[in-house]
């Protein structure tokens, strides 16, 4: 269920929104709705990403395991030929 929840703008942020919910034939209401949805799932997606990296760099330290850039790059360049590559295999 959807609350009210209340932002404080500026004059001139609050006219562009309204312009350009104008121009979109939409409220203003939606337009932010739809900037705040689109901006939390872009920082979502850029956490999810952060702490996939940080897991990975513990990972590494842990254990040493690790494909070289030229070992990627080999197999990399390969993709969609008729001579393919296997992925790298991980190593110390």
């Amino acid at each position: 269920m959807a609350r009210p929840t209340s932002i404080k703008l500026d004059d001139d942020l609050k006219g562009r929104i309204q312009h350009l919910a104008d121009a979109r034939q939409r409220s203003a209401h939606w337009l932010m709705r739809e900037a705040i949805e689109q901006y939390v799932e872009r920082e979502e997606r850029q956490e999810a990403f952060r702490q996939e990296t940080l897991n990975a760099w513990e990972d590494y330290q842990a254990t040493g395991l690790h494909a070289t850039a030229e070992e990627m790059e080999k197999w990399l360049a390969s993709w969609g030929k008729d001579d393919e590559v296997s992925a790298p295999r991980c190593h110390k």
